[in-house]
């Protein structure tokens, strides 16, 4: 069997990072709109050399509390049935290592053993909401790669902040091209929209 190529992989988004304007902090540094926190950025700033729109397999939850947003964030559960809209991002080793630093907030600048990423799985490297990185398949023959929580169910649903849901929409017109009835029906049916109706049935 052939090694998946490792010089480039794609880093797969389902929620504020849909939008590309939002993932190019994590890339270049500096405080989104909407945000409490200031990124870093990587090592390497240049832009993704491509994106591209996927559905992946799964179902999103809003849960935890995030200091960046004030409320709940979005996590996947490749698991379950159901299909999400993401954004996949084209990253060099270095660019791919630093954003997952930032998503685990951890200080960039740490290069990570992408082979074993790379292959079928899942890898926790934490236990937090974002650090547990998934193979979600190929795309050209390139690997995509996630982050979630090892575990879906193991906190409360909780609602996200408006701003994490605009950033969210913003991400899904632009990259998707959806209208604002689409947008506003798909994230009010994530499990923790609503969360003093819904449940994690």
């Amino acid at each position: 069997m052939t090694p998946a190529p490792t010089d480039r992989l794609w880093y797969v988004a389902y929620g504020s990072n849909l939008s590309a304007d939002r993932f190019r902090h994590y890339l270049r540094g500096g405080r989104p709109p909407g945000s409490r926190r200031t990124y870093p950025g990587c090592r390497d700033r240049r832009d993704p050399e491509r994106t591209a729109p996927l559905v992946i397999a799964g179902r999103l939850y809003f849960t935890g509390a995030s200091t960046t947003w004030g409320g709940g964030t979005a996590v996947l559960d490749p698991s379950a049935p159901g299909e999400v809209p993401a954004m996949a991002y084209l990253l060099r080793p270095g660019q791919l290592a630093d954003v997952l630093a930032q998503e685990m907030r951890r200080e960039p600048g740490t290069d990570l053993d992408l082979p074993a990423l790379a292959r079928d799985g899942h890898h926790q490297l934490g236990p937090g909401r974002y650090e547990t990185v998934v193979r979600l398949g190929t795309l050209d023959g390139i690997p995509l790669l996630t982050l979630t929580a090892h575990r879906c169910d193991a906190a409360p649903l909780n609602g996200p902040s408006e701003a994490y849901l605009s950033t969210m929409a913003t991400g899904l017109r632009e990259g998707h091209g959806w209208d604002a009835e689409r947008i506003r029906t798909y994230l009010s049916t994530i499990a923790g929209a609503q969360p003093s109706t819904t449940t994690r049935a």
